[in-house]
């Protein structure tokens, strides 16, 4: 019987991905003992995991930001009794994390995170866009190359219950119709379509029989703009800083479909086993981040010379103009998601 220690930290969205590898692996090898270790305010992300997976929370803001304590928390870690460490993040924190454990005569197995071709893949024109292996997929490999065999069989994290679901119903009431969610925001502006014209898909939705739209966002700007919407357009409801994250997941596993970027709303919809219609812009999918076991064709996107320019969309626009948003309308967007619904 193994004691694995899983490393990522963040971002948000990449912690979630690793979740269908983390389950599917500790469900398949039962006799084994799997701890993710990842930001405490992430620890709520990993919803009914396998009775194998705990999950250890550290605080690179707090008490771990400065050199000492990470170095104190990371050897307490290598005292502990874990047989090998797996690395899904590296970056300098988790290499160092690794070395500790080198030192201590465990074994260390690393992600590659084709750093080379995505610099290639973010050059600016002209150039050749090829695919990316999946984030899902290198974590596999990780998992693989360190002698655990598994099939990727997670579907959602409330496969088999959704306790929080009860305490929504006082909130949002008994499901009827259709549930659309929208989450308009990202994190960089290269991943946010302009809100003007998500406005005018938010007013044409609101106005469709059996349908009731939910709002996803962050405190501050975003609950003031979701807020507005609500209040202007009927059968919508503002969730921003309503809902803790579990709950949230639980609502977004009762939607129909949520209309999103690529951003961590992406992938809590792939963990709860939702449709999602995602609209890309600087970033692409075949980068490697597209939502778990999500359709391609539900993705939308305008194909340009300069896509992608970014990995992440934090990188300034080569032509000034964020073409690659500005180009998509909203009739494409509203003809995807009902698309989708009529599907259902």
């Amino acid at each position: 019987m193994a004691e694995v220690l899983i490393i990522r930290l963040s971002a948000i969205g990449d912690v979630a991905m690793t979740i269908p590898v983390i389950y599917s692996a500790a469900q398949a090898n039962p006799d084994d003992s799997f701890t993710a270790l990842t930001q405490s305010f992430l620890i709520p992300l990993f919803v009914n995991p396998p009775s194998n997976v705990q999950i250890l929370g550290i605080d690179t803001k707090g008490s771990e930001k400065k050199l000492g304590g990470f170095l104190r928390f990371s050897f307490g870690l290598a005292r502990e009794k874990y047989d090998m460490a797996l690395d899904l993040h590296n970056v300098i924190r988790s290499r160092m994390l690794d070395f500790i454990f080198r030192l201590k005569g465990k074994r260390v197995f690393v992600v590659d995170k084709k750093r080379k071709k995505r610099k290639q893949l973010t050059a600016k024109p002209p150039k050749k866009i090829t695919s990316l292996p999946t984030m899902t997929t290198c974590y596999a490999d990780v998992f693989r190359r360190a002698g655990f065999r598994f099939e990727e069989t997670f579907t959602s994290l409330f496969a088999d219950t959704c306790d929080e679901s009860l305490a929504l119903l006082s909130v949002v009431g008994e499901k009827k119709g259709r549930w659309i969610g929208i989450a308009p925001f990202a994190q960089h502006i290269g991943k946010i379509y302009p809100i003007d014209e998500m406005e005018k898909v938010v007013e044409a939705l609101s106005k469709q029989p059996n349908s009731t739209l939910f709002f996803f966002g962050g405190r501050g700007y975003e609950e003031a703009i979701l807020g507005q919407w609500e209040f202007q357009y009927p059968n919508s409801h503002c969730v921003a800083g309503r809902f803790s994250l579990v709950q949230e997941l639980a609502l977004i596993s009762r939607l129909d479909v949520l209309l999103c970027m690529d951003s961590a709303n992406m992938h809590f919809a792939s963990l709860a086993g939702t449709k999602v219609v995602s609209v890309w812009g600087a970033t692409h999918p075949c980068a490697g981040f597209y939502g778990y076991r999500q359709n391609p064709d539900n993705a939308i996107q305008v194909e340009l010379p300069c896509r992608p320019c970014s990995i992440y969309g934090s990188k300034p626009c080569h032509r000034n103009d964020y073409a690659c948003m500005k180009q998509i309308t909203p009739k494409q967007i509203i003809g995807k998601i009902n698309f989708i619904l009529g599907q259902s």
